[in-house]
Parts: C-alpha cells; sequence; structure tokens
C-alpha cells in the first residue's frame, strides 16, 4: 500500500495524530504547535505557544490535555488560553513529554524524554483526572507508540532506541503494570507511534524506514506496510472507515535531503481495509468503539 500527501504541512516534527470529532489533529513537537484538519472542507486552524507541544489530547470536558515541555496543560480551544494542570514531581530537568494517549477508562499515559536524547531519561506516567501522575516505567529512553488490546487487558509500548514492541498486563480496574515481555522485534527502522486496529494488529511508524508497518502482536508476524515518501515517519492514527492517517518530520534534513524529500513534514492518508478504535478523551470512560 502507498500514502497520499493530503496536507504539505513542512513540519519540522509532526507527532502525536487523533481523530476526533470529525477532525484530525496533530502536533509540531519543536514549533510548538497544534493543527486541526476538516478533511471534508479542507479547513484548517492552529494554536502555537513558546513550549515544545508532546501532544495534544482531547477531555471529555471539550478542552485537551497537553505535554507541554515537562509540565501537563489544559487547552481551552476556543480561546487559546493555556492553563496549568500538572507537574510530575520528580522528572529531570532537561525532559520534555513525548507521546500520549487514553486507555478504555479514559486515564492517560504519557512518556517523557531527555530532549538532547539521553538514554533512560524518561519515566512513561499514568495520569489520574486528578492530576495525580504516576510512573509506571521507569528508564525509558525514547517513549513512543501506545496501544491496548481489544480488551483493554494488554498495553503496547515503545522505546524506540531498542527496536522493540513490549508488553504489559495491565490491571483494569488500578492500571498497575506486570508481566512485561517483547511481542514484536524489528530490524529496519526504529519504531515510533503506533495504533491498533479493530482486531488488535499494531500499527507501527517507523523512523528511518519510509514506512508504517503492521504486525500481529501475538505472533510477531508482520501483515502489511505502508510506504511514505519520507524517511522519517512518526505516527498513525485512524480516521473514519479505513484511513490510517500518517504523520512525518523533516527535522535532520539538509538542503540535499529537502529536495530529495519534498513532502517530508506533511500529512498522509492511506486505505488499509481495516478499522480502528474511536479516539477515548481524557476522563471519559468507554468502551472504545470501532470506527
Amino acid at each position: 500500500m502507498t500514502a497520499e500527501c493530503i496536507v504539505r504541512a513542512a513540519s519540522v516534527l509532526a507527532e502525536g495524530p487523533v481523530w476526533h470529532d470529525g477532525h484530525l489533529f496533530w502536533v509540531d513537537i519543536e514549533r510548538g504547535e497544534i493543527h486541526r484538519l476538516n478533511p471534508s472542507s479542507n479547513a484548517r486552524q492552529n494554536w502555537r505557544f513558546p513550549h515544545r507541544i508532546g501532544f495534544a489530547v482531547p477531555t471529555a470536558q471539550g478542552d485537551f490535555i497537553l505535554g507541554a515541555d515537562a509540565a501537563l496543560a489544559r487547552l481551552d480551544p476556543r480561546s487559546g488560553q493555556l492553563t496549568p494542570f500538572a507537574q510530575p514531581e520528580f522528572e529531570p530537568a532537561g525532559n520534555r513529554f513525548n507521546d500520549a494517549k487514553c486507555d478504555g477508562l479514559g486515564r492517560l499515559w504519557a512518556g517523557t524524554m531527555a530532549v538532547n536524547e539521553t538514554p533512560g531519561c524518561g519515566p512513561l506516567y499514568r495520569v489520574h483526572t486528578d492530576g495525580r501522575n504516576v510512573p509506571v516505567v521507569r528508564k525509558v529512553s525514547i517513549s513512543n507508540g501506545l496501544a491496548w488490546s481489544p480488551d483493554g487487558r494488554t498495553l503496547y509500548h515503545v522505546d524506540s532506541p531498542t527496536r522493540r514492541v513490549d508488553a504489559f498486563d495491565v490491571t483494569p480496574t488500578t492500571g498497575n503494570l506486570s508481566n512485561r515481555r517483547t511481542v514484536i522485534q524489528l530490524t529496519h527502522g526504529f519504531p515510533d507511534g503506533m495504533c491498533a486496529d479493530a482486531s488488535g494488529n499494531l500499527w507501527i511508524a517507523l523512523w528511518g524506514g519510509w514506512s508504517v508497518v503492521c504486525h500481529d502482536p501475538l505472533t510477531g508476524r508482520r501483515l502489511a506496510e505502508v510506504q511514505v515518501p519520507v524517511e522519517a515517519v512518526t505516527s498513525c492514527c485512524f480516521g473514519d472507515h479505513d484511513d490510517l492517517w500518517i504523520t512525518t518530520a523533516s527535522r535532520d534534513l539538509d538542503a540535499e535531503g529537502h529536495s530529495q524529500q519534498p513532502l517530508a513534514g506533511g500529512i498522509f492518508r492511506a486505505k488499509v481495509g481495516v478499522t480502528g478504535f474511536a479516539t477515548v478523551p481524557f476522563g471519559e470512560t468507554s468502551e472504545a468503539p470501532t470506527l
């Protein structure tokens, strides 16, 4: 399969795509931007802040939770105003939030990393609606893709430099993790953001891999591949029907690289023949219905 460029966004580091209320949202981390696209009308809107924005996740109250540098904040999309929400108590200086996503009970799972990518500096946190944040996986280098099995009892998580997708058993009521194991080991490219389809298979964006790959986490077997004309593929999410939305980056390209990859930093879409789960907003309990 191949992906079509829908928005020539020229992002530095587009990440964190989220399909919500008929719109696609994504962030450009290095520029501190949040973008919204209405694919039906091609209307776009963006918000810009003096912080690195690692993610923007919708909430049940109609606003957004942001990873703003190493703090959590709430964004009112109508006014564009940010208000503080939570600050992890023991977060090392020089860290920032990276990828994040909500589970089926509306708890936010958000990871951090060192801005200079020093190994082992970032925990993965479980964040509750009262702002309480609990580090559940420690010594993560670049905390990235998150996804759950259809029954919500298995969490999949990416620490990009390991080239692995690890799985954890989840106790649904508490969110406690146990039984860590590797379910997918990649050899080409580095796993970045990912999402799960309705069958529980994982779609994994490959930084340095020019593609999104689909694997069965129960067997590790590769099932499909979406080719993208950009080397740094950063993340993906399902939209309506069988649309897979894909973000990319241009951060590491020199002038020659930009010439060879003119669509780097763009937003892509591919028809993949399967559907995913609806986004669960922060604070909302849901069975995560398929799209």
